[in-house]
């Protein structure tokens, strides 16, 4: 994560709007964060974490939330733009506000927190958290890339446990955590194992032995199957010709017995044939005349009904006509009249509307009458409550509080003497403790130096006198036992007798063997009591090495902690100084003094406060009055005009005389009045217009009948005069066709018969009584025909559903035993695949077992994250072994604890938590930026980003020196840094830098060395 751009608004000290312009301040690689206590630098990482986490690190997001807003303003804001991802390649903007209620001060709504994907044309809404962004928790964030005051020490005060897990899930060691997916394979292995075995257990029926058998009987039913297929095929054969003589004898047998029946038929036939004829003639050229004959006849019957019923509906027309008028001509009068019986509706209407304004008004006063004296009571009222806000504001103005940068620099002077006081006494007991190692160091050498002989000036020249004599002793011990070696051959030597080495004949002094073997053993335990005494002079020097180192390095660290003292104490008087200029004896006064000016600020608080109130209820008390006086104001011109409106709707009236009594009268009474009115009229309307209606359609339907009337009478004569002459042709087709009996005519003509069926069924019997004659003769020409027997037929078919079945039943045991011998082949094919797989699966679960024991527990992912941690402790060391100038070094055990390995003490192993604050400050910061180093990698990033807020008022000059050329260095490894701080000694070496300052009116103000 790269900071490009943070804006803060209404967060803790920061009133106005300030802009932290890091992509100018990041650009230098090393930057700082400056200002005195309490101006709002630690604030700014708040407002970060704020941007991306959602919550803050001194406050909770939502119990506390409300103290987080600026007690001067209304809202917070903060813009928050960064780069994030896979090398830094995507720009984010993290944006976090909230608002007060504006009914309730001390009350913040919910903060809106939204995340923003920055392009280069527009803002992509994400709905992504900051975790899912950057790729770490909070806490983490807080312990690799921006840490806060107070948490520095954090990872390295956790406990193993929480440390590893950590571990697990910055750099994702949750993918080592192969014991849920071992466990998963096994159990999948033992349940195909289970579901193998009763697969084989079903299979076990199957062997080769039994499938041999099988394959012989197979052959056997092969070969009876063949010999009956034979004899069932020449049995068939004789089966189907005399299945084909069978079928035409039954065939024969069918058409006697039919032409039996149609020779019996054949006289009805011959009958229908006859009257068949008789019907067709009739039909044909009588009928047709007979119908007319009859249509005219009814047609006349018509005509004289029609020609009855207008004679009658013309004589009641007239009647109905004539009673139509008279009404028509008395509603007509009534009807003239409407105009003047609307208008004594209007004046009704007007009469009901006064009344109405009447009980308004009534209402008005009313109103008016109860309002009044309530207003005067309010004027009153704001009246004294404006004379309490005057007193409290000349109260408030007599009431001089000191300036408000007076009041911090005073509060820093005591805060600045209380931690020079706490450090000056830290300081002395320090110098004692020095002083008293230094003298403890000094007596520890005058001790090693009392070790050297008189004769020799130190532990070297003792060592080198030592060695000699070493030499010198082995020399010796050589000769003796080079004497020795001549010794085993005295026992040769004999006077006159030549010596075996030289040749001698005299041997005057012959060795002793037992003089010289004690000599030998003599020299020996010198050479053990020298080399021991060498021995102890390297550990005495050795010793006096390390006790002198100790000594300088104490003594230099006592005249650091003499130098820092003095500058305590200068700062000291200089403060005492400064407090005397301003009138103040001591610290102690300006305590008093401090303690006086808060109660007054409070209690002034208090009362501004309270005018602040007074002045809200005055305004809305003004604001309601004003109201009422309106409303007051709208009623008495609401009362004018109603009373005018009256006055207006009484000289409308046209007919003052009529509508007098109406006046005492109820508005019931006068709705009902003007209602029946209007009735009335409208229903003398309707039945004029429904009178005028009625007569139009008498009228019409009189002359309508008329017309039918005339009709009806020359219809009468033409159908007279048609029936004359269909009766003379009628008579004259009977004789025509030698019809003399009208009675037959007539059945004739009722007669219900089919021509066209009776004709179909003549020429059907007539084609089938060939069709069977020609047949029976066909049949009988049939060879065998004459001689068929059913008795044999029926026989010769019992013989072959017998052959037939047993056909049958032996193909169905060869297609069965066929099939089971497939099926063997091909169970035992599965038998011999599955129990290769069987024996695959018992080699797998057996290596899954192991594994399932490896990765128990969480162990795997725990050896990794100690790898890590290794790696992570070993980067550490690198800063950690300069900033401690080789004296100390980091060590993590088995079990996840961090040691020190202190070499200013033989390299002996103490706990991390031992080292003073200083030192603890610097072995966090090597962790620390280890860290980093590692999120980096991980994040595949080019550059890092790493913040601190902590630690650099415990560290002497010396080692601020140290730590700050470290934090130099990290320039050169493409990682950007930035430390808050009020250390002026930092200040002074970082060039680039943000310096906040607190404004009384302002707030937190930002400013920039460049």
């Amino acid at each position: 994560m790269i900071p490009i751009r943070l804006e803060i608004q209404g967060l803790y000290s920061y009133k106005e709007k300030q802009v932290i312009e890091f992509d100018q301040l990041t650009a230098a690689g090393l930057f700082g964060i400056f200002g005195a206590v309490g101006s709002g630098k630690s604030s700014i990482l708040e407002a970060v974490l704020l941007a991306l986490y959602g919550s803050t690190e001194r406050l909770s997001d939502r119990g506390e939330k409300n103290s987080m807003v600026n007690l001067q303003s209304e809202e917070l804001l903060i813009n928050f733009e960064f780069k994030a991802g896979k090398n830094n390649s995507n720009t984010y903007l993290g944006r976090y506000a909230a608002k007060r209620n504006p009914k309730n001060f001390d009350d913040v709504k919910p903060a809106e927190h939204t995340f923003y994907l920055k392009t280069a044309s527009e803002l992509q809404p994400l709905t992504l958290r900051g975790e899912e962004i950057l790729g770490m928790k909070k806490e983490h964030f807080k312990q690799t890339v921006i840490i806060p005051q107070g948490k520095f020490k954090e990872f390295i005060d956790l406990t193993p446990g929480p440390r590893a897990e950590m571990m697990k899930e910055l750099f994702g060691l949750e993918r080592f955590d192969l014991s849920y997916k071992t466990a998963g394979l096994l159990r999948i292995v033992k349940d195909e194992k289970i579901r193998l075995e009763t697969q084989l257990a079903s299979l076990e029926i199957y062997s080769d032995e039994i499938l041999v058998e099988k394959e012989k009987l197979l052959d056997q039913i092969a070969h009876q199957a063949g010999d009956l297929e034979t004899d069932f095929q020449k049995t068939e054969a004789t089966y189907k010709k005399q299945e084909q003589i069978q079928a035409l004898f039954q065939s024969l047998q069918n058409f006697e017995k039919e032409w039996t029946q149609l020779e019996l038929k054949k006289p009805s036939i011959e009958n229908q044939k006859a009257i068949y004829k008789d019907f067709l003639t009739a039909k044909t050229y009588l009928k047709p005349i007979y119908d007319q004959i009859s249509e005219k006849k009814q047609e006349i019957e018509k005509h004289q009904v029609s020609v009855t019923d207008c004679e009658r509906f013309k004589e009641n027309f007239v009647t109905e006509i004539s009673k139509k008028e008279a009404e028509e001509t008395d509603l007509k009068e009534k009807a003239n009249k409407k105009s003047e019986r609307e208008s004594k509706i209007r004046d009704l209407e007007k009469v009901k509307e006064i009344q109405e304004l009447q009980q308004k008004i009534q209402e008005a006063d009313k109103e008016i009458e109860f309002i009044q004296p309530h207003l005067e009571a309010k004027k009153l009222a704001q009246q004294a409550l404006e004379s309490k806000i005057k007193l409290l504001e000349d109260v408030l103005e007599a009431n001089q509080t000191p300036n408000a940068n007076q009041l911090a620099e005073l509060k820093s002077a005591v805060k600045d003497w209380e931690t020079w006081t706490s450090s000056k006494e830290k300081l002395i007991t320090e110098i004692k403790d020095y002083k008293a190692s230094i003298d403890q160091s000094e007596k520890d050498i005058a001790i090693l130096q009392e070790r050297i002989p008189s004769n020799e000036t130190s532990f070297d020249s003792w060592a080198f006198t030592l060695k000699n004599q070493i030499k010198a002793l082995e020399s010796d011990r050589d000769k003796l036992i080079q004497k020795s070696g001549l010794s085993a051959h005295i026992h040769l030597l004999e006077n006159g007798n030549p010596c075996p080495l030289c040749g001698a004949i005299d041997h005057p002094n012959p060795l002793q063997g037992e003089e010289e073997n004690k000599f030998l053993l003599e020299i020996e335990s010198n050479i053990e009591k020298t080399k021991a005494t060498l021995e102890s002079s390297f550990d005495s020097s050795k010793k006096l090495s390390e006790a002198t180192f100790k000594k300088d390095t104490l003594t230099q660290q006592y005249k650091s902690k003499k130098t820092d003292l003095t500058a305590i104490e200068k700062q000291i008087a200089n403060l005492e100084t400064s407090l005397k200029e301003q009138n103040f004896e001591n610290i102690d006064a300006v305590k008093a003094f401090l303690q006086t000016t808060d109660e007054a600020i409070l209690k002034s608080e208090h009362q501004s406060k309270q005018l602040k109130e007074w002045r809200k209820n005055l305004q809305e008390g003004k604001v309601k009055l004003e109201e009422e006086d309106q409303k007051l104001r709208n009623l008495e011109q609401g009362l004018r005009m109603l009373q005018a409106t009256q006055n207006t709707k009484r000289d409308d009236i046209k007919d003052l005389g009529f509508c007098q009594p109406f006046f005492t009268k109820d508005a019931e009474n006068i709705r009902q009045t003007i209602q029946k009115v209007q009735d009335d009229i409208d229903r003398t309307a309707d039945l004029l217009s429904g009178i005028q209606k009625v007569m139009v359609e008498l009228r019409a339907k009189q002359a309508t009948n008329l017309a039918n009337l005339e009709n009806s009478k020359k219809a009468l004569k033409e159908a007279q005069n048609k029936i004359e002459e269909l009766n003379t042709l009628y008579a004259q087709r009977k004789e025509e066709y030698h019809f003399t009996d009208e009675s037959q005519l007539q059945e004739l003509y009722h007669n219900n018969m089919d021509a066209d069926k009776v004709e179909i069924e003549i020429k059907n019997f007539e084609q089938r009584a060939h069709l069977v004659e020609s047949r029976i003769d066909e049949i009988k020409k049939t060879e065998g025909i004459n001689n068929f027997s059913q008795e044999n037929f029926e026989s010769l078919k019992d013989s072959l559903q017998v052959k037939f079945k047993a056909l049958e039943e032996i193909k169905k045991e060869f297609t069965l035993l066929d099939r089971e011998i497939k099926d063997s082949r091909e169970k035992l094919k599965e038998k011999k695949e599955v129990r290769t797989i069987y024996s695959k699966l018992e080699n797998r679960e057996s290596n899954l077992k192991e594994l399932e024991k490896l990765f128990k527990g969480s162990g795997f992912v725990k050896y990794v994250s100690s790898i890590y941690l290794k790696e992570l402790c070993n980067t550490a060391n690198i800063r950690f072994n300069k900033l401690t100038k080789n004296s100390l070094s980091l060590e993590i055990d088995d079990n996840n604890t961090f040691w020190v390995i202190d070499y200013l003490n033989g390299g002996k192993k103490r706990l991390l938590k031992t080292l003073s604050g200083g030192q603890t400050f610097q072995a966090s910061l090597c962790l620390a930026l280890a860290l980093a180093e590692k999120v980096k990698s991980l994040n595949e990033a080019d550059q890092s980003f790493f913040f601190l807020d902590e630690g650099f008022g415990a560290l002497d000059r010396n080692a601020l020196r140290v730590v700050f050329e470290t934090l130099k260095a990290l320039r050169h490894e493409n990682r950007v840094v930035g430390i808050i701080s009020h250390v002026e000694e930092l200040q002074q070496e970082i060039e680039v830098y943000a310096k906040i300052e607190l404004d009384a009116e302002k707030g937190s103000q930002v400013r920039y060395s460049f």
